[in-house]
């Protein structure tokens, strides 16, 4: 009988000589897969270039998302992939910000008025923290950065078929890549103030589970993490792009085919004012938009801190959901003996500077995400509560 191993009138061959017959289809096979940047791992389906995650042993190294051209510390988004900003965002111990945002072709994005945008399977949100060479004190007189600026992580929010996956990034030394950290990382650092004061910062990655915490919103009596930033109120501005156009960014995401369900009058699509410019609204208006952008996603009815019914959001209307006259429900030792969340005129009797003031983990807001006081922050905060009419009984 003829075995596998042999041909009619020819010697037999061993296995060995049989597997090599094999051996160009299967280099030329996985070539292929390099060459056309159809795969990851033989195995994973791209778009875009970009990966389509469905679950799993997620990738290693930021550069295999395909999200940003070589030399990846360049932050240049490939085709498809547009950074966006927001006009007022998080503390994060001063950290500058990149961000980006990827659709697989042919899908789109739900325009929602208050709460976040609603994704197609397989969007990619991206936000790189940095910062400019000039805001801190270089280990080595001679040492610079690529570029001018500190890359340190990358988190990446990835819309799977069950959901939105977390995944923190943090860069090399070198600025050449960023690895998967799920534990996160602490990255020292020496700040360099506007007036010229050196502050040590011991710089948190959040590991993936804290990732998660902040982005968890309860839907339909489960809790699953959503998108913050992405909001109309918050994308509502003008951003330069790369080749020089300058856009409204809702506009600009309509006009790339990613987003649908815009209100044609554009006039009554919600913006937030920028906390630190006077121009773009009032003490009332940049102090409001301050908290939505740094507490609104735990302090609201769907978020984390919902039972401490204190919400954030710059549309709530009574005065005591926001904070003024109204008595904590459980601070414990975070409350600072005070008696007030807000207390109108007097920003030394209100429990929202006081936990502001602090970096003790057990008294400290927000709780995650910054481990130094916000001076600047602080001092909107003053002046706002200083402005309130009104006083809160006995």
């Amino acid at each position: 009988m003829q075995t596998i191993f042999e041909k009619a009138g020819s010697r037999p061959q061993s296995r060995t000589e049989h597997e090599l017959r094999f051996l160009p289809g299967v280099l030329s096979f996985l070539l292929l897969c390099l060459s056309l940047s159809l795969l990851t791992h033989c195995g994973e389906a791209r778009a875009d270039g970009i990966l389509l995650y469905s679950g799993g042993e997620p990738p290693r190294m930021l550069s295999e998302w395909g999200l940003f051209q070589q030399p990846l510390a360049d932050l240049q988004p490939v085709n498809r992939v547009i950074p966006y900003d927001l006009n007022t965002m998080l503390f994060t111990d001063y950290a500058s910000k990149f961000r980006t945002v990827w659709v697989p072709p042919g899908d789109q994005i739900q325009y929602r008025q208050s709460e976040a945008f609603d994704f197609p399977e397989h969007s990619i949100i991206s936000k790189t923290f940095f910062y400019p060479e000039t805001d801190l004190v270089l280990k080595d007189k001679d040492q610079a950065y690529k570029n001018q600026r500190r890359l340190l992580e990358t988190r990446l929010l990835i819309k799977g078929p069950d959901g939105w996956t977390t995944l923190p990034y943090v860069w090399n030394e070198e600025q050449t890549e960023a690895t998967l950290r799920v534990a996160g990382a602490t990255i020292p650092l020496e700040f360099r103030h506007a007036n010229g004061e050196i502050q040590p910062i011991q710089y948190q990655v959040p590991d993936r589970n804290q990732c998660t915490n902040c982005h968890m919103r309860q839907v339909d009596h489960e809790s699953i993490p959503m998108p913050i930033g992405p909001k109309a109120r918050h994308i509502n501005r003008t951003y330069t792009y790369s080749d020089g156009t300058s856009a409204n960014q809702i506009e600009y995401w309509k006009s790339q085919g990613i987003l649908t369900g815009v209100p044609s009058d554009s006039s009554t699509i919600p913006r937030n004012a920028v906390w630190d410019d006077a121009s773009s609204g009032s003490l009332d208006e940049r102090a409001r938009a301050y908290l939505d952008a740094n507490c609104t996603h735990c302090h609201s009815p769907a978020g984390p801190a919902r039972t401490s019914g204190l919400f954030l959001a710059p549309d709530v209307a009574k005065t005591a959901e926001w904070g003024v006259c109204k008595t904590p429900v459980a601070a414990g030792r975070g409350s600072g003996n005070l008696t007030y969340d807000i207390v109108p005129g007097n920003p030394d009797e209100s429990i929202l500077v006081y936990r502001m003031l602090s970096n003790d983990p057990g008294i400290m807001m927000p709780e995650l995400g910054r481990t130094i006081v916000h001076r600047e922050g602080v001092e909107l905060m003053r002046a706002w509560i200083r402005s309130l009419p009104g006083e809160c009984g006995n």
